[in-house]
């Protein structure tokens, strides 16, 4: 993962021109020019467009695969696969030692210690096997049912699961005092509510009235996950953020199946 700056005290704008490409550079191994990382958290509002970008290509991929004859098994794959590959598979990897974390320690420093061990143990690669599975199922058959609704799913859950990281990231205090959600810092409360509301349009926009039913599906999984995140270590990290966004995700794309 990425490492990032505190926020810059002085700088309490709500939006910048440079958040998109913060955003980028740091849910994403894409090539960003940057030469201030100064905004921290206060550029979390530009995660979901973020996501949008990873989703368009995962998308796009995907219609490139259908468009050489692929079978859709193989289709799902590439456009299950691209976003991981661009991403560094940095969200995969929270909830890998999330899962072991969580569910492998005893207290919540225990908990902690493992979430920060660079080795997987078993908890790690049933949930790693279990995520997989289940976005390259719901892509199957999402694909099977039309290019169009494949492609307006991935963009809805790309949107949806990277702004369910900014509540998260703004309802719970910091659970360890170093890493990367912590370097990023807290975003303010209008910064969540901006990318909210940033993905929840566009959602709309892209599925219509199934958006509502996606944005609930990601809202109780975020709340489930926040509340045991909570209970086990007392906040949140960067971990945590990631098995958000990647169950918000599975919760979104089975959520638009037909």
């Amino acid at each position: 993962m990425k490492k990032g700056t505190p926020m810059a005290e002085n700088d309490k704008a709500l939006i910048r021109l440079r958040d998109m490409p913060l955003a980028l550079s740091l849910l994403s191994r894409l090539p960003v020019p940057l030469r201030r990382f100064d905004r921290g958290a206060r550029a979390a509002w530009a995660y979901p467009l973020a996501g949008l970008v990873l989703g368009g290509i995962a998308g796009l991929g995907g219609l490139m695969a259908l468009a050489l004859g692929l079978p859709t098994p193989l289709v799902a794959l590439i456009a299950l696969a691209l976003p991981i590959i661009l991403s560094g598979a940095m969200h995969e990897d929270g909830l890998a030692d999330t899962s072991d974390g969580l569910w492998g320690g005893w207290t919540p420093e225990r908990r902690l210690e493992i979430m920060k061990d660079s080795h997987i143990g078993s908890y790690g690669v049933i949930a790693l096997v279990l995520s997989l599975g289940a976005r390259g199922v719901a892509l199957w058959l999402l694909f099977e049912a039309s290019p169009a609704t494949a492609t307006t799913a991935l963009l809805a859950a790309a949107l949806l699961s990277r702004a369910m990281m900014t509540g998260v990231m703004c309802a719970l205090p910091h659970a360890r005092a170093n890493g990367l959600s912590q370097a990023q810092g807290r975003p303010p409360r209008t910064t969540a509510l901006l990318g909210l509301a940033i993905a929840v349009a566009l959602t709309f926009g892209l599925v219509g009235a199934a958006g509502l039913g996606a944005l609930v599906a990601a809202g109780i999984v975020t709340c489930a996950i926040a509340l045991i995140a909570r209970a086990k270590i007392g906040g949140q990290t960067g971990d945590i953020l990631g098995a958000t966004q990647q169950l918000a995700e599975i919760a979104v794309l089975i959520s638009l199946l037909p």
